[in-house]
């Protein structure tokens, strides 16, 4: 099993005055990495981690992976919206460079989500190459409490850190505990489609469905196997027939609504097809981050709404004021909201 972030507070510079200029830790594929004491500036080495540095301490986020659209700022505090965008170093499409992550004079490079022998000799290469520590977290959404604390504890941010954690620890037991009185035949069985045509999916085990595996639903997809992100055809959509089609796109919710093609899927017939909120960041994926939290309570309403007592719209109101510390118009909201219930809720 990989190890947990472990915080070893050992200062390894300055013992004589009592100044801890540095630190130890152990990160989650049990590298050891020596970081400063203090971090003041933090690299992200893809999506998930500068969400989550962002959650956590939005002043010491060095600048983005990707640059927020127009629609991403408007949901983001302002003084974040324009910092310098240095590309991805990890996953697909990573286009930083060297030059780029040293331009950044980070005090840390933050890699979260899996963890495997691939992103740990990633690490260990960008390491070598800049000299600059570079600390792998594990992203499971279980463990997202204590995600939240470790990171929290690394970068100096405990007490906002045990807010989020009590939050996202909250709601996830809400969660077990109600899908422990859920019986089986009583769960969706589920298509989550990214990309403009809804081609692209998460096998079983993958990341990018693991909330939809959380809230208990049977990812329809996971008939193909494990793995991580593939493309599937048509065929195979139509012969495992969801009862729920979770859209990364509002474009590819709109075409399969009407494409003649789809119109025997049993979520076509049903008008059972929702759009997934994706600003700033995904509530179900994009990335598979923290920020799904709020995922995992939009779509208990969406599946089990009988069971579902709480109010939506002030639970998105909470979460973003929380975790992105930005007040939502009632306007704001409605974009969120649009296409992701349905329509008479």
């Amino acid at each position: 099993m990989l190890k947990s972030l472990a915080i070893i507070f050992s200062a390894v510079l300055g013992l004589a005055s009592g100044a801890a200029e540095a630190r130890t830790i152990t990160d989650a594929a049990g590298r050891t990495v020596e970081v400063p004491d203090t971090i003041t500036r933090v690299l992200a080495a893809g999506p998930p981690a500068s969400v989550l540095t962002y959650v956590l301490a939005p002043d010491k986020l060095a600048g983005w992976v990707r640059e927020p659209t127009e629609e991403q700022k408007a949901y983001l505090l302002p003084s974040v919206r324009d910092l310098p965008t240095y590309g991805q170093l990890t996953g697909k499409g990573g286009s930083a460079n060297v030059e780029a992550v040293l331009a950044a004079k980070p005090d840390i490079i933050l890699d979260v989500g899996t963890v495997n022998d691939t992103y740990r000799s990633l690490a260990d290469k960008v390491q070598a190459q800049t000299g600059i520590p570079y600390v792998l977290i594990d992203g499971r959404f279980a463990d997202s409490g204590k995600t939240l604390r470790d990171v929290g504890a690394l970068l100096g941010a405990a007490a906002r850190a045990e807010t989020l954690a009590t939050y996202a620890d909250q709601r996830i037991k809400d969660l077990n505990d109600s899908l422990a009185m859920i019986p089986a035949d009583q769960r969706p069985r589920v298509y989550y489609g990214r990309g403009p045509e809804g081609l692209e999916t998460g096998l079983s085990g993958s990341i990018n469905v693991e909330i939809l595996e959380a809230v208990g639903a049977e990812n329809v997809a996971a008939a193909a196997g494990k793995g991580s992100l593939t493309q599937v055809s048509l065929e195979q959509i139509l012969s495992w027939n969801p009862d729920v089609i979770i859209a990364a796109s509002g474009k590819f919710a709109a075409s399969a609504k009407k494409d003649p093609l789809w119109a025997d899927v049993k979520a076509i017939t049903t008008g059972r097809v929702f759009t997934a909120p994706s600003l700033p960041y995904g509530w179900f994926d994009s990335p598979p981050a923290i920020n799904r939290v709020i995922g995992v309570v939009w779509l208990q309403k969406l599946f089990y709404p009988d069971r579902f007592k709480g109010d939506l719209k002030a639970e998105t109101r909470d979460f973003y004021k929380l975790f992105y510390q930005v007040d939502l118009t009632d306007e704001q909201v409605a974009t969120l909201l649009k296409g992701a219930v349905p329509a008479s809720k």
